[in-house]
């Protein structure tokens, strides 16, 4: 007998599979593909317009606001493409993920005087990354 149902074609399922966790992976590559796409924008605008980021109260982390441009131009770059490769479902990919989504929440953490709203933003999105990445990766290469 084969081992597909004759009926519908379709193969029995995996107790192992989940198209749920398929679907969370795919949504966190995409999540840093346009956190990391954003980010190098709002590094983009430091980088060219250096007042347009205010600082109200003196923090630990002051860094210059070109230094923090350059900072989140090439933390966006690799968080995009670490999205991108998310997509592929390979363990190199889900640990670059995990890695540069972490970073990532440790920049925007130490950003946060510049533009709270959006950092703390980027690091709810970054703990959905990691979460991801870490507990349903493996489902998106089967």
């Amino acid at each position: 007998m084969s081992s597909t149902n004759s009926r519908s074609g379709a193969l029995p399922s995996d107790p192992g599979y989940s198209p749920g966790a398929v679907g969370i992976t795919v949504f966190a590559g995409v999540l840093m593909v346009l956190s990391g796409s954003l980010q190098a924008l709002q590094g983009i605008v430091a980088l060219f317009n250096d007042t347009f980021y205010v600082v109200g109260e003196e923090y630990t982390f002051q860094f210059d606001v070109t230094s923090w441009g350059w900072i989140h131009l090439i933390m966006g770059v690799i968080v995009a493409l670490a999205g991108v490769g998310l997509f592929q479902g390979a363990v190199w990919a889900r640990t670059v993920a995990v890695i540069v989504a972490s970073v990532s929440i440790i920049a925007n953490f130490m950003w946060m005087p510049y533009y709270p709203f959006w950092s703390m933003t980027v690091i709810v999105f970054d703990v959905f990354v990691i979460w991801a990445a870490t507990m349903h990766g493996r489902d998106i290469t089967e």
